[in-house]
């Protein structure tokens, strides 16, 4: 690691690395199976595929069973259900509020790129008073390409006025490293997130991984200069 480093901003994903959504997500999840006539699922099966969004989890619970139409008319109703339950359940992860805190503290900016849309990334933001904290928001129909893509990653330092070399991205999804590699940042892989029974965040190529928020402020004290 280049020891001339200068942190200025660390940028988030959002589910299942700043906001454990998991409760919301899987909540509505199961009601538009029930609504539709399909057999509710065991969150815990189904939390792994939350970082790659609503579509993939009902293809993970009901792969070829349900036709393409069927599957549309769950994520309809899926996604409503979410829009007017944002934040019922969603809480930090244990340690999230006060590693924001001691991050403001330092004078170093923060900012959230999520693949989720604007029309719940907005809301959710501002449910859990982040929306005014945020130097910067950038939601996965923001711009043109969500991550991997290095675009979303871009805007964010743009609206942060930030360099990319100035900052790290904190994710937990394979997608998360690549995107902020892409955009030639440092990178952290969050292992307390969404990962998948396969995935081996160790072979992702993040400069380092974190078990918890708080490792995130270990790293930076033992390996920065900032």
């Amino acid at each position: 690691m280049a020891t001339d480093f200068k942190l200025a901003c660390v940028l988030f994903d959002l589910d299942g690395t700043l906001v454990d959504t998991a409760p919301d997500l899987l909540a509505c999840l199961n009601q538009a199976f029930r609504q539709h006539g399909f057999a509710t699922v065991d969150p815990v099966a189904v939390r792994p595929f939350i970082s790659y969004g609503a579509a993939a989890m009902i293809k993970d619970c009901l792969g070829d069973s349900a036709t393409a139409a069927e599957q549309e008319a769950l994520l309809n109703t899926m996604l409503e259900c979410y829009q007017n339950n944002i934040a019922e359940y969603s809480v930090f992860f244990s340690g999230m509020a006060e590693t924001l805190a001691a991050l403001e503290a330092r004078g170093l900016k923060w900012g959230v790129v999520t693949n989720k849309r604007e029309r719940f990334t907005l809301p959710l933001m501002a449910a859990l008073q982040l929306a005014g904290r945020a130097a910067c928001i950038v939601s996965g129909d923001t711009t043109a390409h969500p991550k991997p893509d290095a675009e979303p990653m871009l805007e964010a330092c743009r609206r942060a006025a930030v360099q990319p070399w100035e900052c790290v991205y904190v994710g937990d999804a394979h997608h998360d490293i690549v995107a902020g590699k892409n955009a030639q940042m440092k990178t952290l892989a969050a292992v307390y997130g969404y990962l998948k029974p396969d995935d081996r965040p160790e072979t992702w190529g993040a400069d380092a991984l974190i078990s918890a928020p708080t490792e995130l402020l270990t790293w930076i004290d033992t390996a920065l200069c900032y």
